[in-house]
């Protein structure tokens, strides 16, 4: 057992992303589909740990005690960098793209309870391989298996869970630039060279942005206060109809901050160090999460499961290319939103950032994805998505 402290653990994480740049470089199909550099770096790693695990019985162990944090900190950006005014931009198109998403959940979970109905689970059991883990994601898989191991029984429920959410994570990265790639055959592209300064923050992370050391540090302190407050709110509402991840209080704190004080005129935030932060916090945050993804034990699905979700995956893949690309308007930038919907549809929001990332760096912008996806996926899907659980276990087949 080879173990890396906190520190040689973030030396291994930047290594991970210098080595998905390499690879992105020299091959040809990964940059063709559009894989993102932490996702193509982080899962060669995994795949090495997981081959000198089973060949020579040698096991690396992380401390992921900055894994939190940095995911706190991305989510911070998120939040501190939504302008309302300008969300107005988006109008009908954020509540377009919300009934979207609401459909995906719905159908998910349908699948999920439906094959685990037919093949002998337990009904309840294919939630956790529905909407709960996939658009859920890890947090949302441990907050509901207690519910499930009270409510059924399941003893195993948030083991199960977060199976699956890691399950839909080695997959999403993997799927969004290919479906964005079916897409944009015969769709117009903006082109890379094309001058526009609205650009948004985390819209191009390979941008230079000259900032100054005053700036980073009025801008860290933000992030921290969100972290703070975001905390504190989580921890009052646990246990109560409120309870939602931390992640999302720490979003809608920066929401309230930047806009709190922008509307008291006491504060406008710097936009090109909240970029720099929060494109840092995404890309260190992926690259620890993957490296340290322990693939053997996606063994533990059993194949019931693992059918499960891999009609999942099929379906994710298809809703995007037929129902997201083509209500959002069968274009450039349906087309970036439907690889953003896989990101989020079978990961997380930071995953949807960078599965954008990949595409927007090669083809150009697309300011209505980053304006919309953000806050869609990190902050209206969890409340949605509480809903469309809740109500599924309300049926009566269980």
């Amino acid at each position: 057992m080879l173990e890396l402290n906190n520190y040689e653990t973030l030396v291994a994480a930047s290594l991970v992303l210098l080595v998905g740049r390499k690879l992105l470089q020299v091959t040809t199909p990964l940059r063709t589909f559009n894989i993102p550099e932490p996702v193509v770096g982080g899962l060669v790693v995994a795949l090495c740990l997981a081959l000198a695990r089973f060949t020579a019985d040698v096991q690396v162990k992380f401390d992921t005690t900055a894994q939190t944090p940095l995911m706190l900190a991305f989510f911070a950006t998120l939040g501190l960098s939504a302008n309302l005014a300008s969300l107005k931009q988006g109008g009908k198109s954020i509540g377009i793209f919300l009934l979207a998403v609401a459909g995906l959940l719905v159908i998910q979970d349908a699948i999920g309870v439906g094959l685990a109905s037919a093949l002998g689970l337990h009904p309840a059991t294919g939630l956790l391989a529905g909407s709960i883990a996939l658009s859920g994601g890890h947090g949302t898989s441990a907050a509901w298996g207690k519910t499930f191991v009270e409510q059924f029984g399941t003893s195993y429920a948030t083991e199960l869970g977060v199976a699956c959410a890691t399950f839909g994570l080695v997959l999403v990265g993997l799927i969004g630039g290919p479906v964005a790639r079916y897409l944009l055959r015969n769709v117009a592209k903006p082109g890379v060279g094309a001058s526009d300064d609205r650009v948004l923050n985390f819209e191009n992370p390979q941008a230079v942005r000259p900032i100054t050391a005053s700036a980073l540090i009025e801008t860290l302190a933000l992030i921290l206060v969100c972290l703070t407050a975001g905390q504190a709110l989580g921890d009052l509402f646990k246990g109560s109809w409120l309870e939602l991840p931390t992640f999302v209080w720490v979003l809608f704190v920066g929401v309230l901050l930047r806009n709190g004080l922008a509307l008291l005129g006491w504060y406008t935030v710097f936009d090109r160090a909240l970029s720099v932060l929060g494109n840092v916090s995404l890309s260190m945050f992926l690259a620890m999460a993957l490296m340290s993804l322990r693939l053997w034990e996606l063994t533990s699905l059993v194949l019931p499961m693992l059918l499960i979700l891999l009609v999942q995956t099929g379906a994710m893949a298809a809703y995007a290319i037929f129902i997201t690309f083509r209500i959002m308007g069968r274009n450039y930038d349906a087309a970036v939103l439907a690889a953003g919907h896989c990101g989020f549809g079978l990961g997380a929001t930071p995953t949807a950032i960078v599965n954008m990332q990949a595409i927007t760096d090669r083809y150009g912008t697309s300011h209505l994805a980053f304006l919309i996806v953000p806050m869609v996926g990190a902050f209206f899907i969890d409340i949605v998505n509480a809903v469309v659980i809740k109500l599924f276990l309300s049926l009566p087949v269980y």
